[in-house]
């Protein structure tokens, strides 16, 4: 965490708080190796892999996090590099890309080669990021990787020999990058809506779209799936311009307009009163700030 002129007192708060963040890299690690172990994970080579806009997104970003890293480390700004590592593990592979490998593990419409290129990523991406981590956090990344590292065709007696990683420019996919920037923005737009209505997370929901370009109708029909399993969506229907929306709670994904209508999935009554309650509270905030002013 040190930066330059910087003190940093000890505080067992943070202490907690990675070791939290070392829990989170063991259980991704056991989710890895359980889809995994026993499984054609494409590291011969002998067969087909098809690798998923998923797959792709998360080796790109692997490729940056790496570059980002090896700088930081090079220019001894050793809290960047931290933050990178802690970054691209919590926020992007276990937040995000383990949730959307889901997808196409558990679908029985998904291809063997599609699997295996996700089983395959899923290794490769695990492995990489586990040398990256090993100098700040060398015991857990050695025992992980003892199992890891057979399975992404890596071979070797301990983490500790092996060479840091470098970034693989041919890796770098800007458009698989962009895709998955416009799936995650839909999917944390319902999930804000869901979590402002006191909807369920679960629940299945009806999706509208408007003002939607022949961008955004394409990325529908092509990561419908994603859509489907992480943003629970019952249907998605999208408005031409003449149509009138329901009375809809709405986010937006660039200009694009995520509508969900709120007949039969809310207490009219009971929102109008937590509503009022929001603008009493805000109106009280901003009076006694004109007071203080």
């Amino acid at each position: 965490m040190a930066s330059t002129g910087r003190d940093i007192n000890f505080d067992m708060g943070r202490v907690e708080g990675y070791r939290n963040f070392c829990n989170k890299i063991w259980n991704a690690a056991r989710y890895v190796l359980m889809n995994s172990e026993g499984e054609d994970c494409g590291q011969l080579g002998n067969d087909e892999v098809e690798l998923t806009i998923a797959d792709r997104w998360i080796l790109s970003r692997l490729q940056q996090t790496t570059a980002t890293t090896g700088k930081s480390i090079d220019s001894y700004r050793l809290d960047h590099a931290a933050r990178a590592i802690y970054e691209f593990t919590w926020n992007e592979y276990c937040d995000w890309y383990l949730e959307l490998s889901k997808t196409i593990l558990n679908s029985d419409d998904s291809s063997e080669a599609a699997k295996r290129g996700t089983r395959q990523t899923l290794v490769q991406v695990l492995e990489q990021l586990l040398r990256l981590a090993h100098p700040i956090t060398p015991f857990i990344t050695e025992e992980i990787w003892q199992r890891a590292a057979p399975l992404a065709g890596v071979s070797g007696e301990t983490i500790s020999l092996k060479p840091y990683p470098v970034i693989d420019a041919s890796r770098i996919d800007e458009q698989a990058v962009a895709e998955m920037e416009w799936v995650m923005q839909f999917i944390l737009g319902i999930r804000k809506i869901k979590g402002e209505m006191n909807i369920a997370p679960g629940k299945m929901v009806p999706v509208l779209l408007a003002n939607t370009s022949a961008k955004d109708r394409m990325h529908v029909v092509d990561h419908r799936p994603y859509l489907d399993f992480l943003a629970r969506t019952e249907s998605i229907e999208i408005l031409s311009t003449d149509d009138e929306a329901p009375e809809s709670a709405t986010a937006l994904v660039g200009e694009m307009q995520v509508l969900i209508p709120m007949a039969g999935l809310i207490d009219v009554k009971a929102e109008r009163q937590r509503l009022q309650k929001e603008i009493d509270k805000l109106t009280a905030d901003q009076e006694r700030t004109q007071k203080k002013l």
